[in-house]
């Protein structure tokens, strides 16, 4: 199981379609508009196949001070941030390390998407590791964590995402 957290209107639900699109056009090919996206309210379970089964369960972001209770049996943690939005960023950053100091993800695998690079007043990498500290953040945590810049919009980075959900090894639990 992958946890799929973040805020509210970060892009998770947008992710996991473009994911499902890549996938079904075997990484060829312009992925076309954005599909339609409602906000998730409650959880959404969905499966992406490729070299094996992972099932994605995407919390909406209202969920927030309940996420702790879906971190069982979670081998991994997708965190999306919206890079666009610093102010976002930083509660953003709380939330990732109330994630981290949890014992039921003490051994997951965590992969932070920083999304909406697309837009013009995106932040840089440079600029996010300063404003959140994330170099400090990876030093502390129990967790391997890996960071990524993406755009579900437009499917920049997405590749990636994928590889990375693909690599990652199953939880011993």
């Amino acid at each position: 199981m992958c946890l799929l957290l973040g805020a509210a209107g970060v892009g998770k639900t947008l992710l996991v379609k473009r994911l499902q699109n890549i996938l079904a056009r075997d990484c060829k090919g312009d992925l076309g508009e954005p599909p339609p996206t409602r906000p998730t309210v409650g959880t959404n379970l969905t499966d992406i196949v490729a070299q094996r089964k992972i099932t994605i369960r995407e919390l909406g972001g209202c969920m927030g001070p309940i996420w702790s209770s879906y971190c069982g049996n979670c081998h991994s943690l997708l965190f999306m941030m919206d890079a666009s939005n610093p102010t976002q960023l930083s509660a953003s950053c709380v939330q990732l390390l109330g994630l981290l100091s949890s014992e039921q993800l003490a051994e997951a695998s965590v992969l932070i998407l920083f999304n909406k690079i697309d837009l013009p007043c995106y932040m840089t990498m440079e600029e996010i590791k300063s404003l959140i500290r994330l170099p400090d953040i990876i030093a502390c945590a129990k967790q391997n964590i890996t960071t990524v810049e993406i755009s579900a919009r437009e499917g920049t980075g997405l590749a990636k995402v994928l590889q990375w959900l693909q690599d990652e090894p199953r939880s011993s639990r």
